[in-house]
């Protein structure tokens, strides 16, 4: 049984990775589409279709939609009573190397001295790269995310006075928006993450940016913050690769933790139009849900 489950893992990351680099996921497509509806410059329909047509293309020639196929990262919920635990990271690495020459990904991660591995596996084990969640259970559950260069160079990190609260972290996100500009091949998702410390509101900021489009924080409080941003940056008139007319965020997502009183860091990160991951739910007994 461990060997037909390690096998199924692998044969199931593998088409997480193909599934994440060929089909953009299913709400940012229809807010493209959406957008594409209510566009005011020739300019940014123009734009709009060109990406409609090539996730079109990705989707029937089962190739990625972008050649950035980005750095690859895992991000697990791991049943308690799962029956594998210590190898998921030598069947997942195994997986994402199949992945680089079967889908294809394009090999993105370079070492200083020893080059390019070829492979998305770095030479000195840290990528691809896995955020790890226990859970209760006897499931395991995947999400595979693909973030490209682009929009990984214009996240922020902020280390705010206290005392500027959270007037404070609407004005910095806003401010990282304008920074960040069409250099991140928008619309975005923007992800807010704030509190807990530098490292900490950085990981909350990413997965809120690939939290899926439409969904609003549980807190009533924060979810209001959210809708108050995506209206303020779509006053920005940015748009579909900067050229206006259009909306610059499809959406905005924002988690909140707990703080030093002595700190407020704050972290923004993007997702390009090309918002990739994919997700899969694995039972002890390899039977496999796909989302």
């Amino acid at each position: 049984m461990s060997d037909n489950l390690t096998q199924t893992i692998e044969d199931t990351v593998v088409e997480l990775c193909r599934q994440a680099a060929t089909l953009l996921v299913p709400g940012m497509k229809g807010a493209l589409k959406k957008d594409l509806t209510e566009t005011r410059t020739d300019a940014a329909k123009s734009q709009l279709e060109v990406i409609i047509e090539d996730i079109g293309l990705g989707k029937d020639l089962s190739r990625p939609i972008c050649q950035d196929t980005g750095i690859v990262a895992f991000d697990i919920k791991l049943g308690e009573n799962f029956p594998i635990k210590a190898n998921l990271k030598k069947i997942l690495k195994k997986a994402t190397e199949r992945a680089t020459s079967e889908v294809p990904l394009r090999p993105n991660t370079v070492d200083f001295w020893k080059g390019n591995s070829g492979t998305n596996i770095d030479h000195r084990g840290h990528i691809p790269w896995f955020y790890w969640d226990i859970v209760e259970g006897d499931s395991l559950e995947i999400k595979c995310i693909l973030k490209g260069g682009g929009s990984s160079n214009i996240a922020q990190l902020g280390m705010l006075p206290p005392g500027k609260g959270l007037k404070g972290v609407l004005e910095f996100t806003l401010d990282s928006v304008i920074k960040a500009g069409p250099k991140g091949c928008p619309p975005y998702v923007v992800g807010v993450g704030v509190g807990g410390g530098e490292d900490i509101c950085m990981e909350l900021a990413k997965k809120a940016a690939i939290r899926s489009i439409g969904t609003k924080h549980p807190d009533p409080e924060i979810a209001a913050l959210e809708d108050k941003l995506l209206e303020a940056i779509n006053t920005l008139d940015i748009g579909v690769v900067g050229v206006g007319g259009s909306k610059t965020a499809v959406d905005v997502h924002m988690e909140i933790a707990g703080r030093h009183p002595a700190s407020l860091p704050v972290g923004i990160v993007f997702s390009c139009w090309a918002q990739r991951f994919a997700k899969a739910k694995i039972s002890a007994s390899g039977e496999v849900e796909r989302f």
